[in-house]
């Protein structure tokens, strides 16, 4: 079942009329679905019913405290990538042998705090941080599980900033380099080399690539055990992509029964981080229209909304679908819908089929579940937006909108 959906020609999250939530909360506002998140999740860790597995959502994609604590009262476990997210994970009540954290520059503090809450391992991504991990475990009189994000050099066919298993890449190690970094781990006293990891970009509308790395991944495999290096988890990242516009990305239940196929008959637990595929169409942005505006090149929809609340499409020239809160059937027009912000690079879309929506209507922007407010900024000293949780005819505050006060808060 779809939970955003249109009833009479006006727009619903679950039991509850999207119209009546912007006048009671304002604009911008993003609005996600409880039935939505669970679903997702669901299904897509039940694809991987038929492997020993953990489902870590990526706390990234959407970091809200209540969505962390309703995932995690549904089993899942956290992929995190600094200390706040740890924070973050802990406060909502995330078992921490669930957590696993990834990213290159983790601080000797981070380290420090994911040590002393006991998480499952730390995702290396050089020397360097091998050795830093170490020295602060050492320190603590503890020994940290590790395993080593290994850079199969597969090209997952996205957008070049997602994109984060090529050679050309910041994250992790080259396969020859990772073989030296394990005998190294092996070597040291306080880290104790558990895992594999691997993660080659976000928003993959195709199997192969993770296919390709997971072969890659177990031929290093099998040089481990030929080293005496006994791997316990096989962790294959995220990026599974979901339908922005014409895309067709995989359903879970084929990249599960994928990987059984490959995978059945090792000794090894399969972590999964996904983010975008549990969150992305579980969240939608509502924007007012504040103006219309046309000159003879261009028609535009200036909307309270601005590049501050969802960046992608200035930061990836990312499509979001865009849809009349109330549907007034009115003929379409070429669009370019713009924020506020002074800069020629903010807007949510650009000559855009819309019909001719007028000052003071509604607009929501949709798969707005990931990337969307955790990207979010204070840029030109924007309040941040309200966020809400539809729960079919309950509606939670899940954060409040900022108010100046807010922003100067921590200001001298």
């Amino acid at each position: 079942m779809h939970h955003f959906q249109y009833r009479n020609g006006a727009l619903f999250a679950e039991e509850i009329g999207i119209s009546g939530l912007a006048k009671t909360y304002g604009t911008p506002l993003y609005i996600y679905s409880a039935a939505t998140f669970r679903r997702h999740f669901k299904a897509f860790d039940s694809a991987f019913d038929g492997l020993d597995h953990l489902t870590c959502f990526s706390v990234k994609a959407n970091s809200n405290l209540s969505v962390l604590k309703m995932l995690a009262k549904e089993g899942a476990g956290m992929d995190i990538v600094s200390g706040g997210e740890l924070y973050r994970a802990l406060k909502a009540g995330v078992d921490p042998r669930k957590i696993v954290y990834s990213g290159v520059g983790k601080r000797a503090s981070e380290i420090r705090e994911a040590l002393a809450a006991g998480i499952l391992m730390f995702n290396v991504e050089s020397v360097a941080e091998l050795a830093r991990i170490n020295e602060v475990a050492g320190n603590k009189g503890v020994t940290a599980q590790v395993s080593f994000r290994i850079n199969p050099d597969v090209d997952p066919k996205t957008h070049p900033y997602i994109s984060t298993g090529m050679a050309k890449n910041k994250f992790g190690l080259d396969i020859e380099s990772s073989l030296a970094a394990y005998k190294m781990a092996a070597e040291l006293e306080n880290v104790d080399p558990v895992g594999m990891d691997c993660h080659i970009g976000s928003q993959l509308t195709t199997l192969e690539p993770f296919l390709e790395a997971l072969d890659k991944l177990l031929e290093f495999y099998e040089k481990l055990k030929g080293l005496g290096i006994g791997i316990k988890y096989l962790d294959l990242g995220g990026g599974l992509g979901i339908p922005y516009d014409e895309e067709e990305p995989p359903h879970p239940s084929e990249f599960g029964a994928a990987l059984s196929a490959r995978l059945k008959d090792m000794p090894l637990t399969v972590i999964l981080e996904p983010g975008r595929v549990i969150a992305g169409n579980a969240g939608i942005l509502v924007t007012e229209v504040i103006y219309t505006k046309s000159n003879p090149a261009k028609n535009f929809l200036i909307v309270d909304a601005a590049m501050n609340d969802l960046i992608r499409p200035s930061l990836y020239d990312s499509f979001h679908r865009i849809g009349e809160v109330e549907e007034h059937h009115r003929p379409a027009r070429a669009f370019d819908v713009v924020g506020p912000i002074c800069e020629s690079g903010d807007f949510l879309a650009r000559d855009r089929e819309l019909p001719a929506v007028e000052q003071g209507e509604r607009l929501a922007v949709f798969s707005a579940g990931a990337y969307g407010f955790t990207m979010s900024s204070n840029y030109n000293t924007r309040p941040r937006a309200c966020e809400l949780i539809v729960d079919g005819d309950k509606v939670i505050v899940a954060r409040k909108r900022e108010t100046y006060e807010d922003i100067v808060a921590n200001e001298l």
